[in-house]
């Protein structure tokens, strides 16, 4: 009786969450199965090293997809922030798709994000996010039949996936979303 009390406050939070909740915020169903681990993808640093995030298993994170020339570049700031209170660690994705908006190389990107809003989360090589270059990551972030529920790409730069602490995909944020705002 408990357990199926449980479920049915969860099923009321979870409609609830989907009907009141603001349009630039998408959130996981409930009991969703996912196929592939997002900790097999392989990725590159910043500095061309190879990795995967395996590293961060056990932890939550929030994978952005960040520009150095976009109105929201600013939220580099607020990022760096979230990151520093260490209840998630802050993944950044840079990526030249929307509006030509990260012509840099890996260095100059680097360099831009430590200089001007003290960037010290983890940041990775530039990435495509659609067409037929897309980056594994994500394909997985934005395919259902991978990550269980979510379809949605970014539609511009820094747009966030949070990722729990098991690897699930549990929400999905737009670029006007605040990381500040979001709760961990």
């Amino acid at each position: 009786m408990k357990n199926a009390l449980s479920l049915s406050v969860l099923r009321l939070i979870y409609w609830f969450l989907k009907r009141f909740m603001r349009k630039d915020v998408i959130v996981a169903p409930l009991n969703f199965d996912k196929m592939d681990s997002i900790y097999d993808i392989k990725l590159l640093d910043i500095k061309g090293n190879l990795t995967d995030l395996s590293v961060y298993k056990g932890r939550k994170m929030l994978i952005v997809n960040t520009a150095s020339a976009c109105g929201y570049t600013p939220q580099y700031s607020s990022l760096q922030k979230v990151h520093e209170k260490g209840d998630v660690v802050v993944l950044g994705f840079p990526c030249n798709d929307f509006g030509a908006q990260e012509q840099g190389s890996e260095s100059e990107i680097a360099s831009f994000c430590e200089v001007n809003f003290g960037v010290s989360f983890p940041l990775f090589s530039k990435i495509h996010l659609k067409g037929e270059n897309q980056h594994p990551l994500y394909k997985w972030l934005s395919d259902s039949s991978l990550n269980g529920w979510n379809t949605q790409l970014p539609d511009w730069n820094f747009c966030k996936y949070l990722i729990n602490e098991k690897g699930d995909l549990v929400k999905y944020f737009s670029s006007a979303v605040d990381p500040e705002t979001i709760e961990y």
